[in-house]
C-alpha cells in the first residue's frame, strides 16, 4: 500500500515548494492544490496511507472530503514537540519573523482540537519511541471497526 504525503503531491503538481505557493498563490491557492490533489488521490489510488498536515481541517469542505472518504487517525503530540517535528522537516514558516511561534501553535491546536478529534482514532505520541508508537496504531487499527458508510478503506493521518 502506498505512503503519500499530501505536502508532496502539492509540491509536485504545482512545482513549487509549500513556501513558494504561499508567496505567490497565497493561503487560498494553496487550498486550492491541496484539495486537487486530495481528490486525485482518491481517484487514483484504491488503497493508500496519507499524511495531511495539520491545517488541512482549516478548509470545511476538503475535511469533510477526507473525513467522508477516509479512516482517519489523528497522530498527537505536545506543541514542543511538535514544534520540533515541524522544523525538523525544515518547515521554518511557523519561526519566519514570530517570537511569539510557540503560544501561536499553542493557540492554534487548542483551536483545531475539536475539528482533530473527529478522526476515526487518536494517538498520543508525545516521548514515545516510533516502534511503540507504530504498536499501538496497529492495534488500534485491529481494534477499531471501519464505519459502514466507509466505501473506501484508506487511512489518512493527521500529523499535529
Amino acid at each position: 500500500m502506498p505512503f503519500l504525503e499530501l505536502d508532496r503531491l502539492i509540491e509536485q503538481e504545482s512545482g513549487l515548494t509549500l513556501n513558494l505557493i504561499f508567496d505567490f498563490r497565497g493561503q487560498a491557492g494553496f487550498r486550492e492544490l491541496e484539495r486537487q490533489c486530495l481528490e486525485n488521490v482518491l481517484q487514483h489510488y484504491p488503497r493508500f496511507v496519507l499524511a495531511t498536515g495539520g491545517s488541512l481541517v482549516s478548509e470545511p469542505g476538503t475535511f469533510e472530503r477526507l473525513l467522508s472518504s477516509c479512516f482517519t487517525v489523528w497522530v498527537r503530540t505536545s506543541p514542543e514537540e511538535h514544534m520540533q517535528r515541524v522544523l525538523a522537516q525544515g518547515d521554518m514558516r511557523p519561526m519566519a519573523n514570530n517570537r511569539d511561534a510557540m503560544s501561536d501553535l499553542k493557540r492554534i491546536l487548542t483551536e483545531r482540537e475539536m475539528l482533530y478529534s473527529k478522526a476515526d482514532i487518536q494517538i498520543d505520541t508525545a516521548n514515545r519511541k516510533l516502534e511503540d508508537i507504530l504498536e499501538t496504531v496497529i492495534q488500534l487499527l485491529r481494534d477499531t471497526p471501519v464505519r459502514d458508510s466507509l466505501e473506501r478503506r484508506e487511512t489518512a493521518f493527521n500529523f499535529s
